[in-house]
């Protein structure tokens, strides 16, 4: 049987395990320094987006996977060699008293 045994993932869950793959995969390409870093790097950002963005945030979570492809797209790039951090926080709307 070819199936696996592991629960089935949402075709977002494939998406985000799809990127995080494709990131290992590009790090590869890099130095040994580089690929050290930008491993890192990537599972900092997935591991702390899995723990704070409420996983019924649609909207952020896709917004977060095309930032995630444009950043490893810049990064399958040779001329790149790191990957930085833009710090984006989500603020709850304040409403005016009224």
């Amino acid at each position: 049987m070819g199936a696996s045994s592991g629960p089935r993932l949402s075709g977002m869950q494939r998406q985000v395990l799809s990127l995080y793959r494709g990131f290992l995969r590009a790090a590869r390409s890099k130095s040994p320094e580089d690929r050290h870093q930008i491993e890192t790097f990537v599972s900092n950002e997935f591991r702390c987006n899995a723990k704070q963005v409420d996983r019924k945030n649609f909207l952020y979570i896709e917004y977060l996977l095309r930032r995630g492809k444009k950043q490893l797209d810049q990064l399958k790039s040779p001329d790149t060699v790191r990957l930085s951090a833009l710090n984006v926080s989500v603020s709850p709307a304040k409403h005016p008293a009224r």
